[in-house]
């Protein structure tokens, strides 16, 4: 107990630390002494020392700070739901994109912006651009997960409802792939863009509604840590301690599914976090014990967002990366030696 609760601390010290580093470090270079002077100084109605450009101000708290908390929370989110998911379906590679919700949220970004030229219009109704995107992209991903849990009332085999999933992800894969064969250059471009993934997509304006069905989905999965400690015993065992594991798993699928989407439909579809943090969080604990390992997985989920953020900055003013470059780095390793792990 004192273990965990010191290893607790340590990952809150840290989140703390990578979510300051995030708002000193950018494509920008701004002194540390005017970000701070952003952030807590001032001497004028503006709000804002004299000496610090508004753009610089604009920088910091329009764009690094809810980049920052956008990240944290998408993190969090993508771990814990590769958690549930692995646990349940007793996979290890089970990650939030395994059942196509991920491939959802894709095809309808694909088809606002291939097919229908990045706006959607029906009668009087019309959007455009940003908004029409992050639309298509909550609509894609929530039509896959209805049609996963309406499969999931038919189905009883965990197995089969896991196949079920990857074949709907193929099935919007291969939608996908025809689109982008008929779809114009500028289009295609666009659209591998938006895939390559960004927690900047997030505006201060935005971000209550964001952070506000973040936190309700994960209050939503931290009550479920007692049916999860019991399915790691297999679903008959489960089942004998009074647990509905069909109902369990339809309530798991769908705070995943909304996790999932509202981070895809944000950030664009964030490889790697829900698969490997996960695991990640089990090296480090040592435990299966969900009242444990789902908070330190929350807490890692937080924390790795933070640091691939960081690490998309390239050195000397140089631009920024795409975050879907650096999320294999860091998770490609741990996935390999979980799978050399269990061969041995």
């Amino acid at each position: 107990m004192k273990k965990g609760l010191t290893i607790g601390l340590l990952m809150l010290l840290l989140i703390a630390v990578l979510f300051v580093v995030n708002l000193f470090v950018g494509a920008v270079d701004i002194p540390a002494v005017d970000v701070l002077s952003i952030l807590f100084g001032s001497d004028d109605s503006s709000g804002v020392s004299s000496s610090v450009p508004l753009s610089w101000r604009y920088i910091v708290m329009q764009n690094r700070l809810p980049q920052a908390l956008t990240a944290m929370l998408c993190g969090a989110s993508l771990a814990v739901s590769g958690l549930m998911l692995q646990t349940a379906f007793r996979n290890p590679l089970a990650g939030p994109g395994i059942f196509g919700i991920n491939s959802g949220a894709s095809l309808g970004v694909a088809l606002v912006m291939l097919l229908l030229g990045g706006s959607i219009t029906t009668g009087a109704f019309s959007l455009t651009g940003f908004v029409a995107i992050l639309a298509a992209a909550f609509v894609g991903a929530m039509t896959v997960m209805a049609i996963i849990m309406l499969f999931s009332t038919l189905v009883k085999s965990n197995i089969m409802l896991l196949i079920i999933g990857i074949m709907i992800g193929y099935v919007t894969s291969s939608v996908i792939s025809l689109l982008n064969f008929f779809a114009t250059e500028e289009g295609v471009q666009s659209y591998m863009v938006w895939g390559l993934g960004n927690f900047g997509g997030v505006t201060m304006q935005q971000m209550p509604a964001f952070a506000s069905v973040t936190i309700l989905g994960l209050v939503a999965a931290l009550l479920l840590i007692k049916p999860l400690n019991a399915m790691l015993l297999g679903e008959q065992y489960a089942e004998n301690l009074g647990v509905n594991t069909r109902r369990i798993r339809n309530y798991l699928l769908f705070v995943t599914g909304i996790l999932t989407a509202v981070s895809t439909a944000f950030c664009g579809p964030v490889a790697f976090i829900g698969l490997a943090v996960p695991h990640a969080a089990r090296m480090i604990l040592g435990t299966e014990n969900h009242r444990r390992l789902l908070p330190a997985t929350l807490f890692c989920g937080a924390a790795t967002a933070l640091l691939c953020n960081i690490a998309c900055v390239l050195p000397g003013s140089r631009g920024i990366i795409p975050l879907n470059a650096v999320t294999p780095i860091m998770g490609v390793p741990v996935i390999i030696y979980v799978l050399l792990k269990q061969r041995a």
